[in-house]
């Protein structure tokens, strides 16, 4: 009994039980059974904790033969208890089409071409837009290839797995560099259709594939000695190409590097007035990205986006979402996001903070911390300072569970993605920020390893190298979304060609690279074959302008690792579709009458 009592004396504070003498021992037990049960909830902020993190982020499934009995995150096979709710899962049942006759492969190539033609209208400096319609809102117009290609779904089962497998080369070629997302989709359609000429006229696909390896694997060695770094002011010409010619994009994107330095973060946000402007922060960027999807707050982008927000710095595993309550609770009364970073979070911690922030009734965000032992403690040391937080340690008498707002650090802004955390400082901390680097510098002179004094070059550049931040402006919304992905695309090719220089654009590199295979010679026209024959290099089509010139002197260049990432992405993607031969789809079930909506991050890729 003296462990019931104490366990409801530890709750009650929180779930509103009154702790006085006076209160009876049925209280006392109920309050006990509140303290050990799978959830509960605060009854002065409603905030919810969850013991069991299977009950809210497991969700088995069971095959069509059993039933599954779902209780408090627990599932038994067989009968369910009375007034226990009972999830039953049935497996769905699968269509086979098999390629015997070239059937199954003419669908998904169907299913490809639909795809291709329609992100190809928006391939070059003269592309169309596509007007995209939007269920709860205003229709977009975009002229972004992979922006396209994720709202395709084709109604034929099968063309649709085409199209889909198409679209993977357009979202690998984007994660990766950023931009190039149309042409890689583009020229996946020319491998397959060429690769099935070839199958249709009896030649072997396994061994296709193996020449596909073979012919990007020489096109990329090519690629590369065919690349130069670089300069700076070419820097403006690369952003400009890949935002549709627009050199008020390109300039900008230029200055903002020339800021903040190659290496520096820039990024990207909507301007509140109709003109795009330009200014830089004191702020950071890691490789460490939120710990669940679930904490994403923009679909579309797959990121975590808060303002005027609370850090909370932990050198140490958070394992219960008790520890956390008072500073949760002081979130939800202000009304203020709360960021987390600590070395991780167990999952019954993470799952009270999802289930709240799914709820609306917390705004919050938990990343793992930068680095490993010692260089994860420093890094915390500079998040704080930047932001004017206190990392809580129980080596300076800090416990997570009896800390207040006081330790919070503030930023300005804070973006999560997948991969990368982005801090923006409120200019509170500069003096704080400037004894910081100063007292790292003072380590480098001391230092003699050649990789500590890397590391530590390195957190310098995050502390003073600040964010240049690039508002854009527009008219309406919807102009302002499709200008805001062409800004993005910029700010990415240009980060792409720092990283693996350039080479000539508008197509012209990919042509003179088709040289060196024979399969599509045939495929040439007239103009083509005077580009692939001419001696200088940087000869090409201008189609901005429609003429034949000096493709690199006008400022039509490409990043290297655009064009790189779009051979191997596009070959993938041949290879894969060429050697299929049997498409597996699930039969289509009508849906009944007034069904819930689903998930609507169920369409981001993320498996949960």
């Amino acid at each position: 009994m003296a462990s019931t009592t104490a366990a409801a004396a530890a709750v009650a504070p929180i779930a509103g039980v009154a702790s006085s003498s006076k209160t009876s021992r049925k209280e006392q037990r109920r309050a006990a059974r509140q303290a050990t049960s799978s959830s509960w909830i605060c009854q002065r902020t409603g905030l919810r904790v969850t013991s069991t993190a299977s009950s809210f982020l497991s969700s088995p499934t069971f095959s069509s033969s059993s039933l599954a009995v779902r209780d408090n995150g627990h599932h038994s096979h067989g009968a369910a208890p009375a007034g226990r709710r009972l999830t039953v899962t049935k497996s769905m049942a699968k269509e086979l089409y098999f390629n015997k006759d070239g059937s199954a492969m003419k669908k998904m190539q169907a299913g490809v071409d639909k795809l291709a033609n329609l992100v190809g209208v928006t391939l070059g400096p003269k592309g169309r837009n596509v007007v995209l319609e939007s269920k709860y809102g205003a229709p977009k117009i975009v002229n972004d290839g992979v922006t396209v290609a994720k709202e395709v779904e084709l109604e034929d089962p099968v063309e649709n797995i085409g199209a889909k497998l198409v679209r993977q080369a357009a979202s690998k070629t984007n994660d990766l560099a950023g931009d190039g997302t149309t042409t890689s989709v583009v020229l996946a359609q020319g491998l397959i259709a060429e690769g099935m000429k070839v199958v249709a006229a009896g030649a072997n696909p396994v061994q296709i594939t193996r020449g596909i390896d073979k012919t990007v694997a020489a096109l990329v060695k090519e690629l590369k000695a065919m690349s130069k770094e670089v300069e700076d002011k070419e820097l403006a010409d690369v952003a400009a190409v890949s935002a549709g010619n627009n050199y008020e994009v390109g300039n900008m994107i230029a200055e903002a590097m020339a800021k903040v330095g190659r290496s520096g973060v820039i990024t990207l946000e909507e301007a509140k007035s109709v003109e795009n402007n330009l200014y830089v922060v004191e702020g950071m960027q890691f490789d460490r990205g939120y710990i669940s999807p679930y904490f994403v707050t923009d679909p579309e982008r797959m990121c975590a986006e808060y303002e005027n927000c609370k850090l909370l710095l932990v050198d140490k595993k958070i394992t219960t979402a008790r520890d956390m309550i008072g500073i949760l609770e002081d979130a939800i009364r202000n009304g203020y996001p709360l960021v987390i970073i600590a070395e991780d979070i167990e999952q019954e911690a993470l799952a009270t903070l999802v289930v709240n922030k799914l709820r609306g009734s917390l705004k919050v965000a938990a990343l793992k911390a930068p680095g490993f032992g010692e260089r994860k403690s420093q890094y915390l040391d500079d998040i704080a300072i930047l932001t004017g937080g206190t990392v809580v340690r129980e080596e300076i008498g800090l416990s997570l569970d009896k800390v207040g707002r006081e330790v919070l650090g503030t930023a300005a802004k804070i973006e999560l993605t997948k991969d990368h955390t982005t801090i923006v400082g409120d200019g509170s901390t500069q003096d704080a920020v400037s004894a910081r680097v100063k007292q790292i510098k003072a380590l480098i002179e001391e230092t003699e390893q050649d990789y500590e004094k890397e590391k530590l070059n390195e957190r310098i550049a995050k502390l003073s190298g600040g964010v240049a931040i690039v508002q854009v402006g527009a008219q309406t919304e919807t102009e302002l979304k499709e200008k805001k992905l062409r800004v993005e695309d910029a700010l990415n090719a240009t980060k792409a060609a720092v990283e693996e220089g350039i080479v000539v654009g508008g197509g012209c590199t990919l042509l003179r690279l088709s040289s060196k295979v024979d399969a599509i010679q045939s495929t040439l026209e007239n103009q083509e074959q005077k580009v692939r024959q001419s001696d200088n290099i940087n000869y090409g089509y201008n189609a901005a302008t429609g003429v034949y010139e000096d493709l690199m002197a006008a400022g039509i260049i490409d990043p290297t690792k655009v064009v790189r990432c779009c051979l191997e992405h596009a070959g993938s993607v041949a290879k894969t579709f060429l050697t299929s031969d049997c498409v597996v789809v699930d039969i289509k079930e009508p849906e009944p009458a007034g069904a819930a909506m689903g998930n609507p991050m169920d369409a981001s890729g993320y498996g949960y």
